[in-house]
């Protein structure tokens, strides 16, 4: 049987059906200790139940994870994304574009960059990496993955983005001068003779 796969394996690939061949797993790092790896799966399940003393601890243990193997792009990303629920938002940014520099056919370091740059309302390099993702992605999970992002991506760009709620307070504020501005008339009693 396992020749049989083999041979099916090795025909496709001669017919162009693979191209390359790319690991689908994501590992955790092994220098993360198991209170590391439940915090790290809290924080998969909800980054909202973290308390800010796990956050740090965990950021710390992936800050201590990426110095004893830089060269793990897993672990940077999972750095990136702690950095993201603890709302260090540049740091992250730095963190998840070393990591796609550090691995260019990683999945998931392509989806959680263009992701951040989705959230930062940066889209049109979002809008590059998560298709760069796209062309990475593995399996069918992968790629509704980076189809759902990609389409979110659109709707952003399509319907433009309201950065902050601002839109109502310049026409207000240049209301206000020109209404203060204008020469006040009122009318005035004269008295006749």
């Amino acid at each position: 049987m396992n020749t049989i796969s083999n041979e099916s394996h090795a025909a496709s690939a001669e017919q162009g059906f693979l191209t390359v061949s790319r690991p689908s797993a994501f590992t955790l790092p092994e220098t993360i200790d198991h209170s590391g790896r439940q915090t790290l799966v809290r924080m998969f399940r909800d980054p909202r139940v973290l308390e800010p003393h796990e956050r740090a601890d965990l950021i710390a243990k992936l800050r201590q994870a990426v110095t004893i193997e830089p060269n793990v792009a897993e672990t940077r990303v999972l750095l990136g994304m702690a950095l993201c629920v603890d709302l260090q938002a540049q740091e992250a940014l730095e963190e998840l574009r070393t990591a796609t520099t550090q691995a260019p056919d990683c999945f998931i370091a392509h989806l959680k960059f263009g992701e951040l740059l989705m959230r930062l309302r940066i889209c049109d390099q979002a809008a590059e990496q998560t298709h760069r993702a796209a062309q990475l992605a593995c399996n069918p999970i992968q790629s509704d993955l980076a189809r759902k992002q990609a389409a979110t991506i659109r709707t952003m760009q399509r319907e433009g983005i309201e950065r902050g709620g601002y839109k109502n307070l310049l026409p207000r504020l240049f209301r206000f001068r020109e209404e203060s501005s204008k020469p006040t008339t009122s009318p005035v009693l004269l008295a006749s003779k």
